[in-house]
């Protein structure tokens, strides 16, 4: 109900018009009461009728002043809401300053009554005593100032969301919650009291008058304390479970949660920062995901959590490296966007395989793919893993049968763990076996199976992974000075090869290919040796 009565006063032009009058003649309903109950109206005489009319005469030019001044503010501070668009940043501004200014004018306004009115009473009625008059017109003005500022301040809260959109993060020292609080005190406990202890202390009331006005001032005094308690603490209390219930969704990991700013008091500083704490998280969680897929959700927790200084160690891993056969002819020979398509269905299965096996795609290299086994992540067995990815991998490419590839498999030390500068790191793994999966790729090119293995790898493999791979030949790599023993996995569907198993007397050795997946990392095995 209240809510809605807000609503209307806030798009009807007359109603801050009709603010200014409710507030006016409460103070007036007050000065008249107190007067009547301390018996002030009755020593007027027979007249008192007329004698109230002539005082009445500056309240009701005031309250006409009032009128036409507050329909102009309506006009002013709030012709953006009628125009049915955003307020500029200088509207914004005018309507966070409208309590105060619609207070500060009616505390002037009020001032000459309070001179004014006990002057003229005390003329029409000498036997009433002048100190008491005054004080009880100022208790009556300050009460209707006072509720005019709380209800000024509650008429422009639906704007404040639209407000804080144009101004940001924005606080109004009038709409603190201390002002609040200490206005509130003052209207609905403070100046009953004080109206109080001057009604009893008024020389010339008749003591039945006073305990009259004594009992009337405290029934009002604490129903509208109760009241403007009760609407203090609602006004505090339902933010505060508004943003607790925010927190507790945010601390649940819903982080598209917002909450609307509704003052611009402290609680809308925290409504705010609620808000941009949402926002933050979802673009830190947004640039950890993005990041994650860059380098890998291993290498991006190591990262978060490890800072920006260089570190890494010596590994023991199993280096598979994965290389695309014939991807200059393909990539003349097809549409760059269909070629970039099969390339994408491609690594696609290759980041599957390798991280369903507790791998790391440690990096793309135009149509080659590294992936390490054993680093960031220590496995207790890194070649077995290693071993099915590779034969997943192909196994699956040829499924779909639209690229040709050939794998590489290596197993050693190599040094694994950040390299750059302060400014741009990179996580990456150096050593031999890296350059020997590079090598093995180019070699398994020409394999029926697509796949070649080091020995180490099928030593270092489990014993039930080791009995689907045999010996495939032994090949001198390029830039190795010692041949290597290089396995393929087993062929079901075929009991022959069509390659000897083993060449020991005539080496192999390859010219250089057209891609090198080498390039990715070279470490030379001499300081003499080149390539």
């Amino acid at each position: 109900m209240i809510a809605r009565l807000v609503i209307w006063a806030l798009k009807a032009r007359a109603g801050l018009a009709a603010v200014v009058i409710t507030t006016n003649f409460s103070g007036l309903a007050v000065i008249v009461i107190e007067l009547w109950l301390s018996g002030s109206l009755t020593r007027l005489g027979a007249e008192w009728l007329r004698s109230t009319a002539v005082v009445g005469i500056y309240p009701a030019l005031g309250l006409a002043f009032g009128v036409v001044l507050a329909v102009r503010d309506r006009s002013q501070h709030f012709g953006w809401l009628d125009a049915g668009r955003r307020p500029t940043e200088a509207e914004a501004r005018q309507v966070l300053r409208l309590p105060i200014i619609i207070t500060t004018r009616a505390l002037a306004v009020w001032s000459i009554g309070i001179i004014l009115g006990p002057l003229i009473l005390v003329q029409l009625a000498p036997n009433t005593d002048p100190m008491v008059t005054a004080a009880l017109f100022a208790l009556g003005g300050f009460e209707s100032v006072g509720l005019t500022f709380l209800i000024v301040d509650r008429l422009i809260r639906p704007t404040i969301p639209v407000v804080a959109a144009v101004l940001g993060p924005t606080m109004h020292w009038s709409s603190s919650v201390l002002v609040r609080v200490v206005v509130s005190w003052a209207v609905a406990s403070a100046l009953p009291l004080l109206m109080l202890i001057v009604v009893l202390a008024n020389p010339v009331a008749d003591p039945h008058d006073r305990v009259r006005t004594a009992i009337y001032l405290s029934i009002v005094g604490l129903g509208v304390g109760a009241l403007a308690t009760a609407f203090l603490a609602r006004a505090v209390a339902s933010p505060m479970r508004m943003l607790r219930a925010a927190l507790d969704r945010i601390t649940q990991g819903d982080l598209d949660v917002r909450v609307p700013v509704g003052s611009t008091s402290e609680i809308g500083r925290l409504e705010n920062s609620v808000n941009e704490l949402a926002a933050n998280l979802s673009e830190r969680q947004r640039m950890r995901d993005l990041f994650g897929r860059h380098v890998g959700t291993e290498v991006a927790e190591r990262a978060l959590a490890g800072g920006l200084d260089l570190t890494g160690d010596v590994r023991t891993v199993t280096a598979l490296f994965v290389d695309v056969t014939g991807s200059v002819e393909l990539s003349t020979g097809l549409p760059p966007e269909e070629f970039v398509a099969k390339l994408n269905r491609l690594l696609a299965t290759v980041v599957a395989a390798t991280e369903e096996n507790n791998g790391l795609v440690n990096k793309f290299e135009g149509d080659a793919a590294l992936c390490i086994f054993g680093a960031p992540i220590a496995l207790r067995d890194n070649a077995t893993p290693a071993l099915r990815a590779a034969r997943r991998i192909r196994d699956e490419v040829v499924a779909a049968g639209e690229l040709d590839i050939g794998i590489g498999v290596a197993h050693g030390p190599v040094f694994a763990g950040d390299v750059g500068s302060d400014t741009r790191l990179e996580y990456t793994v150096i050593g031999d076996a890296v350059n020997e999966a590079a090598r093995l790729t180019t070699e398994a090119k020409e394999v029926p199976r697509r796949i070649l293995v080091s020995g180490s790898v099928i030593e270092a493999a489990a014993a039930h992974e080791r009995a689907k791979w045999a010996l495939y030949e032994t090949i001198l790599l390029r830039g190795m000075k010692q041949p290597t023993a290089c396995w393929t996995d087993i062929d079901k569907r075929a009991v022959t090869k069509t390659r000897n198993t083993t060449r020991p007397e005539a080496p192999i050795v390859h010219p250089e290919p057209a891609i090198d997946p080498s390039t990715i990392v070279e470490v030379s095995t001499t300081p003499t040796e080149t390539d």
